[in-house]
């Protein structure tokens, strides 16, 4: 393997399933390069939270990346007057951020493509992905394609890899690889609406789609709630 195969960019959100990835792509051997957006979100714990998992995980590089999607909101997690609903919700939930998974990765690729990495990875699931459009593997295939004819690739004759190893696992199985992987749980932040100590909620759909996850996956559950209580409904 030549050394730019080696290289590889990883988003990393500062939760549980990007942190999972980043360890999975250490294990096959890249050297990594992480790759976290300061997009407007509600909060900012996630970002401290990737910086501690970037840290634990020792990447070559980790770069947060600025931009502002709360100039036209549209999703509960940019814009503050929307309330973050506790529970699931049918259809395309207010916490979807349009066209968030596209703008990341159309980023990821300028900077891979600059460090000359043919490989981004994504921590986009299929099985637990509360039903957002840009975690579906159609989506992720169609950008794969995209990002090869628009680039240097068009030209030079090689494609990119856009690797999704959580794409067909349960919130469960995931915790269980990256737990097998060394991943800390304890620093990530998966949340929807945390406090500004990066508490979680405990009632948001995402922790309970965690929580739950690691109830069936037979491990401790690592995250500090608001309330210490541990009998959260899942």
């Amino acid at each position: 393997m030549s050394d730019f195969q080696k290289d590889a960019v990883v988003l990393l959100s500062g939760g549980a399933d990007s942190a999972t990835c980043l360890a999975i792509a250490f294990s096959r051997g890249f050297r990594v390069h992480a790759l976290s957006f300061d997009y407007g979100q509600r909060h900012s714990c996630e970002l401290a939270a990737a910086r501690a998992v970037a840290a634990s995980q020792h990447c070559r590089d980790h770069r947060i990346f600025k931009l502002d999607l709360s100039q036209w909101g549209g999703s509960a997690l940019t814009d503050r007057s929307l309330p973050v609903p506790e529970g699931p919700a049918e259809g395309i939930p207010i916490t979807y951020v349009p066209a968030r998974n596209l703008v990341f990765l159309s980023v990821a690729s300028a900077w891979a493509e600059t460090l000359g990495a043919r490989h981004i990875f994504i921590g986009v699931n299929s099985v637990d992905y509360s039903n957002y459009p840009d975690c579906r593997a159609k989506f992720i295939e169609s950008f794969r394609q995209t990002v090869t004819l628009g680039t240097r690739s068009a030209d030079e004759g090689w494609s990119w890899n856009v690797e999704t190893p959580l794409q067909d696992l349960s919130k469960a199985e995931i915790v269980k690889l990256g737990t097998k992987l060394g991943v800390d749980y304890s620093l990530t932040v998966s949340c929807y609406s945390p406090d500004e100590a990066g508490r979680a909620c405990g009632k948001c759909a995402s922790c309970r789609l965690r929580r739950a996850g690691f109830i069936e996956a037979g491990l401790p559950d690592p995250t500090r709630y608001c309330d210490k209580k541990e009998d959260f409904t899942v």
